[in-house]
């Protein structure tokens, strides 16, 4: 019975995908402008959404970038998510400090 092997990609190639340029700026963005924590969660998941198509179609035009997607790459949705919610809650947490409302 023949097993499957699974690709190995480095660490680095994992990180990449945090620091992707679109995921940064709509979870920023984005949570700044939430008004209740709860709504975090859907600025998270709307950034990784954006963010994925985006990575999508660059990649499919054939332009370098730093977190590709495509048929034969990884798509790393586990780290993406994850650094989606840490970007949206940064973003929450700076407007609250930096502009708290009266």
């Amino acid at each position: 019975m023949n097993h499957p092997t699974v690709p190995y990609y480095p660490p680095e190639v994992w990180i990449m995908a945090a620091f992707d340029p679109v995921l940064i700026g709509l979870a920023l963005y984005l949570g700044w402008k939430a008004d209740q924590f709860g709504k975090v969660v859907l600025v998270a998941i709307i950034a990784l959404v954006g963010s994925v198509l985006v990575s999508w179609v660059v990649t499919g035009i054939g332009v370098p970038w730093p977190a590709p997607i495509g048929r034969e790459l990884p798509t790393f949705f586990p780290v993406r998510t994850g650094a989606a919610l840490v970007y949206a809650i940064v973003g929450y947490s700076a407007r609250r400090v930096i502009a708290p409302r009266a």
